[in-house]
């Protein structure tokens, strides 16, 4: 794993700290995590038995990545078992390489074994890749996610305006309990 200097870890705060200092409010993020599920179950067939099956999962609605050479991502997001919030979280993380401007994307991420969601809701501060590794979902065009085993405990699924996103990475990425108003 590449370890971030301190110059670099500056600049990215500098360069997220203006989307951490406005944290939203819990019935915001909520009403922005239905408006992503809703988004995937529009575009991916079998997306709310697949969900369903999970014992939990994460709904970030909105990630944004913004970077100039050094970049980084932040989002805040739900977490649902059973459909229900139980608890709101933030994931942030760093990247080095070419890139400028800002992006925006979605991020859902299904525990689908009981231990996978236990050993996630009592981290202090759950990274992936470290504390667990996530699987970025792949699948043909048309199949029923319902339907697919993806042989993980932990998948996830990153879409934009343009749907699906493939060949993404959430290695590095953090995730941390937050509490909104």
């Amino acid at each position: 794993m590449y370890q971030l200097s301190s110059k670099i870890w500056i600049t990215l705060m500098l360069l997220l700290l203006p989307l951490a200092s406005f944290a939203k409010p819990a019935a915001v993020l909520d009403a922005e995590a239905d408006m992503a599920l809703s988004q995937f179950y529009q575009e991916v067939k079998g997306a709310r038995a697949f969900l369903q099956k999970a014992e939990g999962y994460l709904v970030f609605p909105k990630v944004y990545k913004a970077g100039i050479g050094i970049g980084g991502e932040y989002g805040e997001g739900v977490l649902r078992i059973k459909g229900r919030t139980v608890a709101y979280y933030n994931t942030v993380s760093a990247s080095v390489g070419l890139q400028l401007g800002v992006q925006q994307k979605s991020i859902i991420i299904a525990f689908m074994t009981k231990e996978a969601l236990r050993n996630f809701q009592q981290s202090e501060g759950w990274k992936a890749g470290v504390d667990g590794s996530i699987a970025i979902a792949k699948w043909g065009a048309g199949a029923d996610i319902s339907t697919i085993d993806f042989k993980k405990p932990i998948v996830a699924f990153v879409f934009g305006n343009k749907g699906l996103m493939y060949n993404l990475t959430l290695e590095g990425s953090k995730f941390t309990r937050i509490h909104p108003n």
